[in-house]
């Protein structure tokens, strides 16, 4: 996930201060990285086809490594996503994934990196979805662009009006636990998009592998964001 000096980030946040999105801490804390593609045979059919199972497989992980947080995603490409019928199509599967993953315990608080304001929200509520989504749009620099937050808990929706203004370092949402975001071990899944077209409190997260260059020009690299958060980290 690291940027390099040849690939130029289509979001210019040159001299913008963005803050956190989750609580970390570098000299402490650590990010493990995950795998979830085939080539990671660990994740057995048995292993995805049971969230508590999952659950837990995560979190081992998570504490073998002594880690505070597991992250990845971005542009992987999954095999997880055949757990669940949200992401069947007949003419092709969606297994590219369009945001990176923050995994972390139920109820990790989720703060706001900008000033922005709330574009939508809705509790995508079936098996392998977001659950409780929000989306945010930002202006920075003459730039408008959004990033949604997927999997948070049901409480994060409550109050919130589409217009709202929520300020920079608002701490404004939780991961939720499986019941509330759709099934999947708590983790947050942040996403930037450009165009949402007539999307209000969703848009896919993981698309078909052979329109990944459309959906990846509309959903760059979260690192961009990120790496203000993991500073120090793996981002």
């Amino acid at each position: 996930m690291q940027e390099t000096a040849t690939v130029k980030h289509p979001l210019n946040l040159e001299g913008v201060e963005i803050g956190k999105v989750v609580d970390f801490d570098a000299a402490s804390d650590q990010l493990y990285p995950f795998n979830l593609t085939a080539s990671n045979t660990e994740l057995s059919p048995e292993v995805l086809a049971d969230t508590a199972v999952f659950s837990d497989w995560i979190s081992g992980h998570l504490a073998n490594a002594n880690a505070r947080y597991g992250i990845g995603g971005y542009d992987e490409h999954r095999t997880i996503y055949a757990r669940s019928h949200h992401f069947d199509s007949e003419e092709e599967p969606r297994r590219l994934h369009l945001g990176v993953d923050i995994w972390g315990p139920a109820g990790t608080k989720v703060y706001n990196f900008y000033d922005a304001v709330v574009h939508s929200f809705k509790f995508n509520d079936h098996y392998g979805d977001y659950g409780a989504t929000i989306i945010l749009k930002y202006v920075v620099k003459g730039q408008v662009f959004h990033a949604l937050y997927g999997h948070l808990s049901l409480a994060s929706l409550t109050g919130l009006q589409v217009g709202q203004k929520m300020a920079k370092g608002k701490a404004f949402a939780t991961f939720g636990i499986p019941e509330e975001n759709g099934h999947w071990p708590p983790h947050l899944h942040f996403q930037l998009i450009f165009n949402l077209y007539t999307a209000k409190g969703d848009y896919p997260g993981v698309c078909q592998f052979s329109k990944k260059s459309g959906f990846l020009l509309n959903s760059p690299d979260p690192a961009v964001i990120l790496k203000h958060t993991f500073k120090g980290g793996l981002i």
